[in-house]
């Protein structure tokens, strides 16, 4: 772990030293004497005070000549910039920071190809509704809309990707813009927002400090469901003979864990979570069956093909958790709640929707049940599937070695509390699948896009969030697949760089593992492009970057070298050689029914 002061300690110490408001003073760093002014004088000064305004820890990007004004603004403030070795890793970096932090990350890049870089970590963030302020430099704007070099029409491009995009005309108000935008992004229904910056408006003249950060007027919606609504709710739930929860990522975004597990404890009713509300309520609890969907437990996807009222809460019913629209929860009625009408009987009809806050609303559902419903043969139906299908796989000695097995070995010898981060494909599923979660904020990775790559910036983000709220004793695992990791590997440089400790444990079959598993079962066996035995050692390369690397092949090493990566005090990396053919059950065929779930290949 670094030694050097925190984002929040530099922003203390930062404004002991801040001259009265008009005033100037005269800093030495690195040789150089540089006056700095309490009162933004340029529009790029004006952003970074919205920044600092806005309580902003860290920021992730990568210097560019559109956005070099602002960066040079930074250089004095006490916002902390991790320069990461792409954009596509600082965009994952600063969603993963807004998850563990709870608020927006912030993540900067230069015009052209540094915007179009930040493309697929925003539609990423887009996806999982994930608060993030993107701020892209701009050629002036004389220039925009006539090819100039590094020109792209970034506003275009982003706006089916964000929450909301601005294009900055005026550097007098330019501060109170990306004030908007970074409180926009975590109002309501959080996402990603973009403030494109035209390099004149960046050099021009401020006109003071930047407003609070403060959302548009009536973007804030009503946390509160209509009564009416929430009544009707609470009889339906009260005759339930078969409820289940459905606790989805809008649990977690909103901060609604607690509300969740007190209602669904007072009720006695069993929880399902989807994979992005994973941590919302506690696996080890005799209530939950865990996570439903194509991956999910045998259990979870029973209680939901039985159910007779579903609760779903802050979910959106993604393809992934349904299978088949038709055959999802075929004997429930449905209570919806969320914070997005929109999402609202979009995939799945809602028999009773309910609009707003998932804490409030569950809140407002608690006060009106006047009695639990009689779920008691249900609770022992669904303790029978839980002993019926449960999660195991043969782990023989003399065969490969398992990635299940390594990712419960990590599991047992860390604390509740650590993150975890995951890439995309069957090391993901591994992940999710074996390790115990028991908090929210702790289970990190690309939902919706299903972005391969997500992982090491993804740990890196938690790493810093972690950090800057004085937390660095939890520790941070990132599972990847050897594809997966080969994607972003670059900013394990970041992590050496900045003396993070992360442990990286790269489960590697030398395959596209997901790939080469529906190739298997859907494509006659034909391995094309899916067969990675081209892979280099990865425990080598961690080295050459100045990073620690472990290699294990066989059980009897893994208990040692988990202990040993664990236990060293910067980045490690984990090359864990798996079995090749391993594959990832259950498994709901895509677009199949949730209770003809396959536990083999057979099966499909």
């Amino acid at each position: 772990m670094s030694e050097s002061p925190t984002a929040a300690e530099r922003k203390r110490a930062a404004e002991a030293e801040t001259p009265e408001a008009g005033g100037s003073e005269n800093t030495e760093e690195d040789g150089e004497t540089r006056e700095t002014s309490t009162v933004p004088e340029t529009g790029a000064a004006a952003i970074v005070a919205a920044l600092e305004a806005a309580n902003v820890d860290t920021a992730f990007g990568v210097q560019g000549g559109a956005i070099m004004p602002v960066y040079d603004e930074l250089y004095g403030s006490s916002v902390r910039h991790i320069t990461m070795a792409h954009e596509q890793g600082a965009a994952h970096a600063a969603d993963a920071y807004g998850i563990v932090a709870g608020e927006p990350g912030v993540c900067l890049a230069t015009s052209g190809p540094g915007a179009t870089n930040l493309v697929t970590g925003i539609a990423d963030a887009s996806m999982d509704s994930d608060a993030m302020l993107a701020l892209t430099g701009q050629v002036p704007t004389e220039f925009v809309g006539n090819d100039a070099f590094q020109e792209v029409d970034t506003i275009g491009i982003t706006t089916p990707i964000t929450k909301h995009n601005y294009f900055a005309e005026d550097s007098k108000t330019v501060g109170d813009v990306v004030g908007e935008a970074f409180a926009l992004a975590n109002t309501g229904r959080p996402g990603p927002t973009l403030v494109d910056l035209p390099k004149d408006v960046s050099f021009g003249d401020a006109d003071g400090e930047p407003a609070p950060p403060e959302p548009p007027a009536r973007a804030d919606p009503d946390p509160a469901a209509d009564p009416s609504a929430v009544e009707t709710a609470a009889r339906a739930i009260e005759r339930a003979e078969r409820p289940v929860c459905l606790f989805g990522g809008g649990v977690i975004k909103g901060d609604a864990s607690e509300e969740a597990r007190t209602f669904a404890r007072e009720l006695g009713v069993p929880v399902v979570t989807t994979m992005p509300g994973i941590g919302s309520f506690p696996e080890g609890d005799p209530l939950c069956l865990e996570w439903a969907g194509m991956h999910g437990t045998g259990y979870a996807n029973m209680a939901i093909t039985h159910t007779d009222l579903l609760i779903g809460v802050g979910t959106r019913f993604d393809d992934r958790l349904t299978g088949g629209v038709e055959t999802f929860a075929p004997e429930a009625e449905v209570v919806h709640v969320d914070i997005d009408p929109a999402e609202v009987s979009k995939n799945i009809y809602a028999d009773y929707p309910l609009i707003g806050d998932a804490g409030t609303v569950l809140e407002q559902l608690r006060a009106e049940i006047q009695q639990p419903p009689d779920a008691e043969a249900w609770r022992d139906q669904c303790e029978q599937w839980t002993e019926e299908y449960p999660m195991t796989y043969r782990a023989d000695e003399d065969e490969p070695l398992k990635p299940q097995f390594v990712v419960e070995a990590f599991d047992e010898a860390t604390d509740d509390d650590t993150v975890v981060t995951a890439g995309v494909g069957q090391h993901q599923m591994w992940a999710a699948q074996f390790w115990t979660f028991t908090e929210p904020r702790t289970w990190l990775s690309s939902h919706g896009l299903g972005t391969m790559g997500y992982g090491v910036p993804g740990a890196i983000g938690a790493r810093v969030a972690l950090d800057d709220a004085g937390e660095t004793d939890r520790d941070v695992v990132c599972f990847d697949g050897d594809g997966s990791f080969l994607m972003t590997m670059q900013e394990l440089s970041v992590a050496v760089r900045e003396h993070m400790d992360v442990t990286f444990v790269v489960l590697n079959n030398e395959y596209i593992g997901m790939v080469r598993q529906w190739q298997d079962a859907f494509f006659e066996g034909r391995h094309m492009a899916s067969d990675y035995n081209w892979m280099p050692e990865f425990d080598t390369l961690a080295e050459a970057f100045g990073a620690r690397g472990f290699r294990i092949d066989d059980y009897d090493e893994v208990s040692e070298v988990v202990e040993e990566a664990l236990a060293y005090d910067g980045p490690s990396v984990v090359d864990a050689h798996v079995d090749p053919d391993e594959n990832v059950y259950p498994m709901v065929p895509s677009g199949g029914a949730n209770g003809l779930f396959a536990l083999s290949e057979d099966q499909l």
